[in-house]
C-alpha cells in the first residue's frame, strides 16, 4: 500500500499524469490478480506510454527490490545475523503507516460520494478487515450492487 501511495501522489497530485478517478480505475483493476502495487505500477506505464511503457514501468518497479533482495540475502548468509538491520526495520513501520493513511485520506476526498458510497466502503471494510474476504470478491460483489442499483433508479424514474 505504501508504494500505491507514492505512486498516486507522485503521478496524480505532483505530475497530473492521470486524474484521481483513472487512477483508482487502475488500482480496482490491478487488485484482480497478482500483487497489486506491480499491477498499478504497470498500469501507469500502460496507461502512459502504452506496451513499452508497462514493461518498463515494471522492470523499474521490481529491479530495486530484487537488487537490494539480493544484497540482504548474501549479507544474511555471509554474516547470519544482522540485529542492526532489524531495529532499522521495525523503525520503518510506523513511517509506512503514516504513508498509508495519507494516501486513504487523499484518495476518500474525492472516491467516495454520497451515502451509497460511504455505505460500500464501510462495507468493504468491514469484509476485508473482520471477515478475510478476499479484494476480488469485495469488487465483484460492488459491481453487483452497482448494477442492481443501477437497473432500479433507472426503472424507477
Amino acid at each position: 500500500m505504501a508504494v500505491v501511495s507514492l505512486t498516486e501522489r507522485y503521478c496524480v497530485r505532483d505530475r497530473k499524469w492521470l486524474t484521481i478517478d483513472e487512477f483508482l480505475h487502475g488500482l480496482a483493476f490491478s487488485q484482480i490478480l497478482g500483487p497489486f502495487s506491480l499491477n498499478i505500477c504497470t498500469f501507469v506505464g500502460y496507461y502512459l506510454r502504452g506496451v513499452i511503457g508497462g514493461i518498463i514501468a515494471s522492470v523499474a518497479f521490481i529491479f530495486p527490490s530484487f537488487c537490494l533482495i539480493s544484497l540482504l540475502t548474501w549479507l544474511y548468509f555471509r554474516f547470519h545475523e544482522l540485529s542492526q538491520l532489524e531495529s532499522a526495520l521495525k523503525g520503518t513501520n510506523p513511517v509506512v503507516i503514516g504513508i498509508i493513511l495519507v494516501a486513504v485520506v487523499s484518495m476518500r476526498k474525492s472516491s467516495v460520494k454520497g451515502i451509497n458510497g460511504w455505505v460500500m466502503a464501510l462495507i468493504a471494510f468491514a469484509g476485508a478487515a473482520f471477515f478475510s474476504i478476499s479484494s476480488l470478491t469485495i469488487l465483484m460483489l460492488a459491481a453487483l450492487w452497482s448494477f442492481a442499483r443501477a437497473y432500479y433508479l433507472r426503472e424507477n424514474d
